[in-house]
């Protein structure tokens, strides 16, 4: 697994609190750092899962996908705001979200 990496992570932006307190989270590598670094609690059950599935996409057992979703779940029980961002793949016509 390539740390640095962000094709296969669709970003993220988490509000850690405080007024500019934020993270973007494009690879492993940013998931780890804001898991174990910046994350402002580290006792709820989904932070537990998010960072196990941190450590099991570093060994590949498990995918960008999934290890997304539970930075999500985890992010949602702390009370985060995040912002999800919508990747660029070049491959199908652009659009704008509403």
């Amino acid at each position: 697994m390539q740390w640095n990496t962000s094709a296969d992570f669709a970003p993220l932006v988490l509000f850690l609190g405080g007024r500019h307190k934020r993270r973007i989270v494009r690879t492993l590598r940013d998931a780890a750092e804001v898991l174990m670094v910046d994350w402002p609690f580290e006792d709820g059950e989904e932070y537990v899962v998010a960072v196990k599935a941190c450590a099991d996409a570093i060994i590949g057992q498990i995918g960008m996908d999934e290890l997304r979703e539970m930075l999500l779940s985890a992010a949602r029980e702390a009370g985060m705001g995040v912002l999800t961002v919508i990747p660029d793949s070049r491959k199908t016509s652009p659009h704008m979200a509403a």
